[in-house]
């Protein structure tokens, strides 16, 4: 198959799904897709069996989790303007304020909606300041708790979001308690309450059976529906960036060039300063850079050892490559888009879009 192009395995994203769904069973917590994460809707299909429906950071996100979806769909936004309020009020089953001036602004046009308002309790856990919901002069969620209550005859429901790649639970659990003792008297309040995302409950060794208890009591405590957000833990592992080695060239060190870019196929990389995870690579006493393709300087996946040389026509496989990149693909350079690619449960390998030229065209005027 020609590369670069996404490789979605069904398989693996069932092993997170099986956990979502023991945890949706015992603890009576909802769990909506977030589609800033991931919105591949080739295999909404089967996260559709799983997973209660769908959140979005915008009208476009909203309207494809109804249309593609299907089930609730969660509308938020930083900042609505009157032409987002006309299109997400006919889809979404939940408007999400980011702020209690919009909250009243709009609540006029949305009587008999199902309203809430983001949160900002002061704490969070993320490994980046850049990504801290709870980060200095955070724009993000009510922070005035006091205004908070005076607009609960708005309200139905909040969202706490104050977590990014959290896989401490301890960490949560505390913060939770937190949560608990400071809007306890709100929360009595209220129908329902979403804990967010950015909770790594899928990743190897996390405490689930404890996770679940904890959400379960929880809800049960304030008489609220408990939603999560997941994101990042619907789709890790699940998926590869495949790429083709193009040269060798040298330069202190052996670079390898693929046919794939992080600026514009893996741009976290870039954004937050990581480095990709390839497959192939482990011990060895072969060094090489991997690089993209692109004119950036610093489009640079990482420097890894191989067990073998590499060569022009080898095939790299970047994993983990699911959430937050194709949402974020781009045409920098020009570049020629990953095509998706799916292998279904059955085995079989569908390839279910591919980019042109005219795609390119399409995006420019």
């Amino acid at each position: 198959m020609e590369t670069p192009y996404y490789l979605i395995d069904e398989q693996r994203l069932l092993k997170n799904l099986k956990t979502i769904e023991r945890i949706r069973r015992v603890s009576g917590a909802r769990f909506v897709l977030a589609l800033k994460c991931f919105s591949a809707w080739s295999v909404f299909g089967l996260l559709r069996r799983y997973l209660d429906g769908t959140t979005s950071s915008s009208p476009y996100e909203a309207r494809l989790g109804r249309e593609k979806f299907g089930k609730e769909v969660h509308a938020y936004a930083a900042a609505y303007s009157p032409q987002d309020i006309r299109a997400v009020r006919p889809i979404a089953d939940k408007i999400i304020f980011n702020s209690l001036s919009q909250l009243r602004r709009f609540a006029p046009v949305l009587r008999g909606r199902d309203l809430g308002v983001r949160v900002n309790p002061g704490v969070s856990y993320s490994h980046f300041d850049l990504a801290d919901p709870a980060r200095r002069h955070s724009r993000l969620g009510v922070t005035d708790t006091r205004a908070l209550v005076k607009a609960l005859g708005l309200l139905k429901g909040v969202m706490f979001h104050f977590n990014c790649e959290n896989d401490d639970f301890k960490d949560l659990s505390r913060h939770l308690d937190l949560i608990s003792d400071v809007y306890g008297p709100v929360l009595r309040r209220l129908e329902w309450v979403s804990l967010g995302g950015g909770l790594s409950f899928t990743k190897e060794g996390y405490p689930v059976g404890r996770f679940t208890k904890k959400i379960k009591e929880f809800g049960d405590r304030f008489q609220v529906q408990v939603y999560c957000e997941p994101g990042e833990s619907v789709v890790t592992g699940s998926a590869e960036l495949v790429t083709t080695v193009l040269d060798i060239v040298r330069n202190r060190i052996d670079i390898a060039i693929v046919d794939a870019s992080t600026e514009a196929h893996m741009l976290d990389l870039l954004v937050y300063r990581q480095s990709a995870k390839v497959k192939e690579a482990g011990r060895g006493r072969y060094r090489y850079m991997v690089a993209g393709r692109s004119c950036l300087a610093g489009d640079v996946f990482g420097t890894y050892r191989f067990p073998r040389r590499l060569k022009v026509g080898s095939i790299l496989r970047f994993t983990d490559a699911a959430g937050y990149t194709m949402v974020k693909k781009n045409w920098f350079n020009g570049l020629k888009m990953p095509a998706i690619v799916v292998k279904r449960r059955n085995g079989r390998t569908q390839v279910v879009r591919r980019f042109a030229y005219k795609d390119f065209v399409g995006s420019l005027s």
